[in-house]
């Protein structure tokens, strides 16, 4: 139905969105995707299998059916493409994870204030919230997000054209799983990665590197990117879903730590959310900027012309935007 004319259908569907979520988090919470996908297919061997009441099951599972994630003939049940790409564990493309840091009670917390976030102009989660030091989400994040930012980082390594680049020395901001470094390393067995963080996010970041076989080339910093000493010399700084928790002043802070950081013809490279300059699009990006109002005190979705002034102040040059499809991120690229 087109915008100019009144819609119900449109007004349910958001008023009830959150029990889509919750629906498809107890389906990945309970492995049914992997079930049905190994052939456990209907409510009677599900209920075996998960232990769930088959009233329980029935009613989930038809749900899954009308939202596209299952298909259904007779009494048995079989993923759609969607599911079987992302939602089966046995996929190399798994991404069920993740919902367990969206849907997380840290994130849906900032959500449920909403309206005093609104009235304030940023979150109403008492103290600092998600910006507190060495917050357990930030464990959440690194353990749920590890799958989604493989790909991501996966997409980046190939934009950077990294199994061509000389013996780069890569610094990580705010690295958290540390899969963007991680996957230039391993493309590259000339990439040394230092991976910043908090200590205890830094414990997650250090299993995908020993997993992914690059450990011997692979160090980690721990504190705030605030304070702590970077070092310099490095020829790349990723800065990867970072900036958009702090005001402009807060990432030109940061983005010159990182200018000073930088060997010549360095390169700051940030991976974020970006709305177009009339913030309508795209609606990933458009969304993204009530969650940063939600979740934080002063954060926000930025333009390219906001990146590019930032970049300016903290002394950078020549910055570039770039698509990341078909991940939903954009890319800024600028030199010292």
């Amino acid at each position: 139905m087109s915008n100019g004319e009144p819609s119900v259908g449109l007004l349910w569907d958001t008023f009830s969105g959150y029990q889509r979520t919750a629906v498809l988090k107890a389906a990945i919470e309970l492995d049914l995707f992997t079930l049905i996908a190994g052939g456990t297919a209907t409510i009677e061997a599900l209920a075996a299998r998960t232990k769930a009441a088959p009233r329980g099951l029935r009613a989930l599972l038809n749900h899954l059916v009308v939202d596209g994630f299952l298909t259904r003939d007779g009494d048995r049940y079989t993923l759609s493409p969607t599911a079987a790409a992302f939602l089966d564990r046995n996929s190399p493309g798994y991404l069920g994870a993740a919902v367990s840091f969206i849907a997380s009670p840290y994130v849906v917390e900032g959500f449920s204030r909403l309206t005093d976030a609104v009235r304030r102009g940023g979150s109403a989660i008492p103290n600092e919230g998600s910006l507190a030091p060495e917050h357990e989400m930030w464990v959440e994040f690194a353990r749920s997000m590890s799958g989604l930012a493989a790909m991501t980082g996966m997409l980046l390594a190939n934009l950077l054209e990294v199994e061509h680049a000389p013996a780069w020395k890569v610094l990580d901001i705010a690295a958290g799983h540390g899969m963007f470094g991680i996957s230039l390393a391993r493309l590259n067995p000339q990439v040394q990665v230092t991976a910043l963080d908090w200590a205890n996010v830094l414990t997650v970041a250090t299993e995908n590197a020993r997993a992914a076989g690059v450990s011997a080339r692979f160090r980690t910093l721990a504190g705030s990117a605030f304070d702590v000493p970077f070092g310099d010399g490095y020829d790349l700084v990723l800065m990867p879903n970072f900036l958009h928790h702090f005001d402009p002043s807060g990432c030109e802070r940061v983005l010159a730590k990182a200018h000073a950081a930088l060997a010549p013809g360095g390169r700051v490279v940030i991976v974020e959310f970006v709305p177009q300059e009339d913030r309508l699009g795209p609606p990933e990006a458009v969304r993204f900027s009530i969650a940063m109002l939600a979740g934080t005190p002063a954060g926000d979705a930025y333009t390219f012309d906001e990146y590019r002034r930032m970049l300016e102040h903290a002394g950078f040059r020549d910055a570039t935007l770039h698509d990341l499809a078909p991940s939903p991120h954009k890319v800024i690229v600028a030199a010292r």
